[in-house]
């Protein structure tokens, strides 16, 4: 069986692995989701992140992403509070330079893949481009 949506896949395992207190999170690693993941952690929504390679399949990377929680240890809660996977494979999402959205009233971010590269919406307004809308974190 094949996964239609790959990156919808990865914004569900972390906020599974989230609710569930996992300190990270292993999921089939692409350019994209490397791409999100470095976002993630410059804007310091996760602690880290690394891809290794099979040893039996050479083929086959994985990206592993350190979760990042605040709080003491009985009363920690997640940094990412949600995700929300805008353009889908079904319907896509494209937003021009004026057009970017706003996530939270600037509390959240919204990650765009633009023709210079993958980027924050904030990044996206100051370069001035626009592009596809992949997902909303706050």
């Amino acid at each position: 069986m094949t996964m239609t949506d790959p990156i919808a896949d990865m914004l569900t395992r972390i906020r599974n692995a989230q609710m569930a207190g996992h300190p990270r999170v292993e999921m089939p690693s692409s350019k994209m989701k490397v791409a999100i993941a470095k976002i993630l952690k410059e804007e310091g929504y996760i602690d880290g992140y690394h891809v290794t390679q099979d040893k039996d399949r050479p083929s086959h990377k994985t990206l592993t992403i350190r979760l990042k929680y605040v709080g003491e240890r009985r009363h920690r809660r997640p940094v990412i509070e949600g995700l929300e996977r805008v353009s889908k494979p079904g319907r896509r999402v494209y937003a021009g330079k004026k057009d970017l959205p706003w996530v939270r009233s600037g509390l959240g971010i919204a990650i765009v893949s633009t023709p210079k590269g993958v980027m924050t919406s904030e990044r996206a307004r100051k370069l001035g481009v626009g592009g596809e809308v992949i997902c909303k974190i706050w």
